[in-house]
């Protein structure tokens, strides 16, 4: 198309400026009659001089009507330049054009030099091109010049900038370029001075290192490319025209002809191919100049904007630009790491797609392409994947042969995606797919009915849902289907046609399986028809529905109504015995429009659905079925309609039949010295689990069953024979009976002594289950405990919130003994090896067990969790839960990290208590393991010490909040690590002494006042011999004191992290006198008691930590007897709390005191790539971090890195500031 040579990037003008400009407007030349023709933009010489006159121009500043003095006028209103006008976007863009080009050609120079500065400003920069820089300066220099003047405190620039202003600047500032060419596109464009200009000014800028320069020449220079398109292909529709006209008159007899014509359309012929020779020029600089280069671009949205406007181009001029020439940019792009980028790839090819004239041409990229598109429907950026899959709806509908089986395959599975945008398009692609060919036979088929056009493609639907094997998600499918098959899912007359009428002779009848599918997708359709909002995990929750939706809703929900009041008794009583069909039939009366059995006078229909769900419940034991038929009686049993009374008048004839057949069963099956067989014990289980299934539902009080029940648990607990089944749902329905009897109760609708009873009847079915949970039966013993917890979850204190004070004596706390039990119970059945798990019965090996049994396990101990969040038992006994955090983390770790959370909210000082007692309890556990001369470097210790940091990082960053909790931890754990004497003797270290190795994780939640108090607290327990070990043993002590001294007195606050050398020196410091503090004490600072000045033992140790800041006990000659004093015979006033004080705030004199910098610094990286890179390479999860609101930056800086591992679990607190 384009073979012009490249067009320089200097500005260059030609020295004369007798360009003929018409006195007329621009726009009036449609066939180019009256266009200067040149020699195109290779042939330009010189720059003209900015005074020289131009011929029939005037003077040099002569301006136009609407522009005075290179300003645009409006109204009378303050001058504007260009800028500005385009920028504020109050006068029309086709005015503003209009009158540039009026002042063009009354002073070109001039209004070019505008032209120029307008381009300079719209990329942000304050200069400006002078008239003496522009006749005196090469392209390159002005360029440099605009760089050095260049706003470089902010990199926003206009095309940047949010807002809604400068948004509409950036389509004000398109569509400016675009109406200036159209609008010179007769003349002015062919006078080989402006339009040079402005394409060597584009060009040199796109060539720049300054983003905003690149970024608004190079989207500038794209569109004005568009524009030209628009313009070469009104210059090719006037050339055809005009070979038409001249081959008509031509080929006329000699007569007719007329040559003057004939001369005529030969002369406009010429021109215009000079025009399209000039156009082609201009396009070729601009493509050659700017898109080769910013095509692949350091920044994805110059990239992006290459990209699409290409895809125009092809678009709009497919003759010149739709070749594989072009093609292969987009081909290559597709490949672009950022999502942006591939989305214009793909948004470009569907312009090119849907014309079907344009597809033919496209065969060779398709094939050259076609997997890279294909492997984009994976693609991890969401719009990209849904964009790539419409696009190969496209290349479907052009053509059948190019994609292969393996390709539309690849597809079809993305109609069970979570995402749901993803899985509508590949629906989409699968109607387009499958449904939409038909033959020619299919023409005269009905519109509904087994022989229907539908019927086929029900068929169709329900084979391709067997084929992808994922029989569970039928919602989803229905879901994915539902925009473009809408019509068809909601044939349910189709589908009962398909499943009720017997096949036609020669038509293949569906299978059971294929009949199963087909009921699960009718209900899906109803389902998704009625509700209005797509299935779980793929909506953000029910959106609010239009008139028109809500209305479409009525009718679907009143069809469903009719059709299956009628349909439903037949399909259920031909399905009777199929589970998987049942259940989902008595799914569908849920939808019903209840009114409508009135009004349709349709009672009969009811009666007979009554009578199959009798039938049902009579046939199944299956819990789902009987479920089913539970959940369709508690809907159907509505007392705001009319067929209430009918409905419970069957409700009660048929719980009447269960319960005196349970009763007449059990007298049987507990008669004494006999023994029962299996066909007794098969029949008392299932009516007991009928009667257990519709009490979940239904209020059965007034048959009395807890007597009963409890008769046959307590026989089942005497003999010890008794089928776990049977126990499993006589707990499940005594738990029900004490639930509806406590409902009464609470809403005021029992009779005097219901709450006596109630009382009775809860603390022995507590009893029973506690006496249950220790039998051998696991099954039996899982039930109990957990209908144990939910019990003293219920019945609990919290029962009388609410102004429910009149159920206190209800009130039911487990003492210590049950507590115990439920903990050891805990202990041998969850936190087990998955290898140790007998309760899948052998089929450990089987991988849905495993998780199975995982589930389940988790669920009992979220239990028991729940019974320490709620205080129903003490805090302190979830010490053997937490300490199980590190060990048993992948399977609980997110029950145990919540459970700690909860407790820290109910209580901080207890919830730290617990910490360290599960870490006392792991400690102690290791020392029975490996005895007392373990090795710290053991992986026993290491995971204690692991399991203490991780501790540490849940209490957050705001020290004051738990400043309270951790003082209490260090004063436990101090005293745990003295608790015990050495078993060597006199001399030896204490036996718990290594625990202050991780005690000393904890240092750094200390604030700085209170790491002296701790310290002075240490300090009680030691000896003066204590302090001058230097052997191995002691280096827990020396260690942990470490972490106190650290920042105690160093206004830094760094934490000594290890153990520090020998040879530390020793540091004097020369201490201010002590100035008052003017920061006020945080709420709970009565926690914290002065020292007593009158106690010398304590003003010494104050003195000493005022000068001492290594572990060596310096000339320290004022011992007292506080701290020779053995620590099992300290006195109890001489406890931590006396010992714990406010010292007053020292100010010190540095810098670092007053500092109030924030210590989080932006650090600028120097290429953006670069950081791209990094961010995609990131493979943790990002942490919030909320700093404390401080302004004492000796306590911020404790914020070291090495406390934000991202592998750690953190609190909420923690979890909110990206690191990047």
């Amino acid at each position: 198309m384009i073979a012009a040579q490249d067009l320089h990037t200097e500005f260059q003008f030609p020295q004369e400026a007798e360009s003929q400009l018409s006195s007329d407007t621009d726009l009036e030349d449609p066939d180019g009659k009256n266009a200067k023709t040149g020699k195109g933009l290779a042939a330009k010489k010189g720059k003209k001089a900015l005074g020289d006159k131009a011929k029939g121009g005037g003077a040099g500043r002569v301006t136009g009507p609407g522009w005075v003095n290179g300003h645009h006028q409006e109204n009378g209103m303050e001058n504007m330049t260009l800028f500005e006008v385009v920028k504020m976007g109050k006068s029309a863009t086709q005015s503003v054009v209009d009158d540039w080009i009026e002042a063009y050609k009354h002073d070109r120079d001039t209004t070019l030099l505008d032209l120029i500065n307008f381009f300079i400003q719209c990329s942000g920069c304050k200069g400006a091109v002078s008239g003496e820089m522009f006749r005196h300066m090469q392209n390159s220099e002005i360029i440099r010049k605009m760089t050095e003047e260049f706003d470089e405190d902010s990199g926003d620039y206009p095309l940047t900038l949010s807002g809604p202003q400068w948004k509409k600047f950036r389509i004000n500032f398109c569509d400016f370029i675009a109406v200036l060419v159209r609008q010179c596109q007769y003349s002015i464009i062919y006078d080989e001075y402006m339009m040079d200009t402005i394409i060597s000014l584009l060009t040199g800028l796109s060539d720049s290192q300054v983003r905003a320069f690149r970024h608004t020449s190079t989207l500038a220079a794209m569109k004005l490319m568009t524009a030209l398109v628009n313009v070469a292909l009104n210059l090719s529709i006037n050339m055809d025209n005009t070979q038409r006209q001249y081959e008509a008159e031509r080929n006329k007899v000699i007569a007719k002809r007329a040559n003057d014509r004939l001369e005529l359309l030969l002369q406009k012929r010429k021109e215009l191919q000079e025009n399209q020779d000039e156009i082609e020029n201009m396009m070729n600089a601009i493509f050659k100049g700017v898109f080769v280069h910013r095509y692949r671009d350091a920044i994805a949205e110059i990239r992006a904007i290459c990209i699409e406007e290409i895809g125009v181009w092809m678009k709009l001029y497919s003759d010149a630009f739709l070749n594989d020439s072009y093609l292969k940019y987009v081909g290559w792009t597709m490949h672009d790491k950022q999502g942006e980028v591939r989305l214009k790839c793909l948004t470009a090819l569907q312009g090119l797609f849907y014309n079907r004239e344009l597809s033919t041409r496209l065969e060779l990229f398709t094939s050259r392409f076609k997997d890279r598109i294909v492997s984009m429907t994976l693609d991890k950026e969401y719009d990209v994947a849904v964009q790539a899959i419409k696009l190969l709806t496209l290349v479907l509908q052009s053509s059948d042969e190019v994609l292969t089986a393996e390709d539309c395959e690849s597809v079809y599975h993305l109609v069970y995606s979570a995402h749901r945008p993803i899985a509508v398009a590949a629906g989409e692609f699968l109607f387009k797919k499958l449904f939409s060919h038909r033959g020619p036979e299919e023409d005269g088929l009905p519109r509904r009915g087994r022989q229907s056009l539908n019927g086929s493609l029900i068929k169709t639907t329900v084979f391709f849902f067997l084929e992808s094997e994922l029989h569970e998600h039928g919602a989803y499918l229905v879901d994915s289907l539902w925009e473009c098959a809408s019509e068809l899912l909601k044939d349910w007359e189709t589908m009962i046609s398909l499943l009720l009428d017997e096949p036609m002779p020669g038509e293949e009848a569906l299978n059971d399986r294929q009949e199963t599918a087909l009921v699960e997708i009718m209900l899906c359709a109803i389902r998704q028809a009625c509700e209005c909002h797509p299935p779980v995990g793929r909506g953000t929750g029910k959106r609010v529905l239009t008139a028109k939706e809500k209305k479409t809703q009525l009718d679907d929900r009143t069809r469903v109504t009719e059709m299956f009041a009628v349909a439903l008794p037949l399909l259920l009583a031909k399905y009777c015995v199929d589970i998987d069909k049942v259940t989902n039939l008595l799914q569908i009366p849920k939808f019903f429009d209840l009114d409508i059995y009135t009004t349709g006078r349709l009672e009969k229909h009811l009666d007979a659905l009554l009578r199959q769900i009798w039938e049902v419940v009579d046939k199944h034991t299956d819990t789902e079925v009987l479920e089913a038929c539970s959940t369709t009686y508690h809907y159907l049993c509505n007392e705001e309609f009319t067929i209430f009374n009918r409905v419970d008048i069957a409700r009660s004839q048929l719980l009447d039949e269960l319960v005196d057949k349970f009763n007449r069963l059990l007298e049987d099956f507990l008669q004494e010295g006999e023994e029962p067989d299996e066909d007794d014990a098969y029949q008392v289980l299932s009516t007991l689990k009928k009667i257990t299934t519709f009490h979940n539902a239904h209020d059965l009080t007034k048959w009395d069953l807890f007597t009963s029940n409890y008769r046959l648990l307590n026989t089942g607990l005497q003999n010890g024979d008794m089928p776990e089944q049977i126990v499993v749902h006589a707990m499940q329905c005594t738990h029900y009976i004490i639930l509806w009897h406590l409902a009464k109760v609470s809403d005021g609708t029992s009779v005097k002594g219901d709450m006596v009873t109630l009382r009775k009847q809860m603390r022995a079915f507590c009893l029973m289950c506690q006496r249950y949970i220790n039998t051998i039966n696991n099954a039996v013993k899982e039930q109990a405990f957990t209908i144990l917890c939910d019990l003293l979850l219920i019945f609990s204190h919290q029962i009388m919130s609410s102004g429910r004070e009149q159920l206190e004596s209800l009130v039911y706390t487990p003492d210590s003994s049950l507590q115990a039990e439920l903990l050891n119970f805990i202990l041998d059945h969850v936190f087990i090896d998955q290898d140790d798990d007998n309760s899948t019965d052998g089929q450990q090996d089987d991988e849905a067990s495993k998780i199975e049994a995982l589930h389940k396990r988790r669920n009992l101990l979220a239990a028991y969790c729940k019974l320490i969040i709620y205080n129903v038992v003490e805090i302190n006994t979830g010490a053997d839960i937490f300490k199980q955090y590190m060990r048993y983390y992948n399977d609980y770790g997110d029950i145990i990290k919540e459970t700690m959370s909860k407790t820290r909210q109910i209580d901080k000082i207890q919830c730290a208590k617990t910490l360290i007692l599960s870490l006392q309890k792991l400690f102690n556990e290791m020392l029975s393991d490996l005895g007392f001369n373990f090795d710290r470097s053991s992986s026993a210790f290491c995971g204690i010490k692991e399991l203490a940091r991780r501790f540490s990082l849940t209490f957050g960053l705001d020290q004051l909040k738990t400043r309270e909790a951790i003082a209490m931890l260090h004063k436990d754990g101090i005293e745990f690590a003295f608790k015990e004497p050495s078993p060597q003797g006199e001399g030896s270290p204490p036996l718990n002494l290594a625990f202050l190795d991780i005690l000393s994780e904890f240092s750094s939640k200390l604030i700085r006042q209170d790491k002296r108090t701790v310290h002075m607290y240490l300090e009680r327990f030691m000896t003066f011999q204590m302090a001058l070990q230097r052997e191995d043993c002691w280096l827990p002590l020396i260690s942990y004191r470490n972490s106190l001294q650290a920042g105690a007195d160093d206004d830094t606050m760094s934490v000594i992290s290890g153990i520090s050398s020998r040879g530390s020196t020793v540091r004097s410091k020369k201490s201010k006198p002590a100035t008052a503090s003017k920061r006020k004490l945080p709420e709970g600072e009565h926690f914290w008691c002065s020292l007593n000045s009158s106690s010398s033992s304590d003003a010494v140790w104050m003195n000493r930590e005022q000068n001492v800041q290594t572990p060596v006990m310096m000339h320290s000659p004022h011992l007292t007897s506080t701290v020779l004093r053995d620590p099992k015979k300290m006195r109890p006033e001489d406890s931590f709390t006396a010992t714990f004080t406010m010292p007053a705030d020292r100010r010190g004199s540095g810098l670092m005191e007053d500092d109030e910098e924030p210590i989080v610094e932006d650090v600028m990286m120097s290429s953006e790539d670069r950081l791209e890179d990094i961010n995609e390479g990131m493979d943790f999860d990002t942490m919030d971090i909320d700093l404390p609101a401080s302004k004492n930056r000796r306590e911020r800086t404790e914020l070291k890195p090495d406390y934000f591992d991202p592998s750690s679990i953190m609190d909420d607190s923690v979890l909110n500031v990206s690191m990047f």
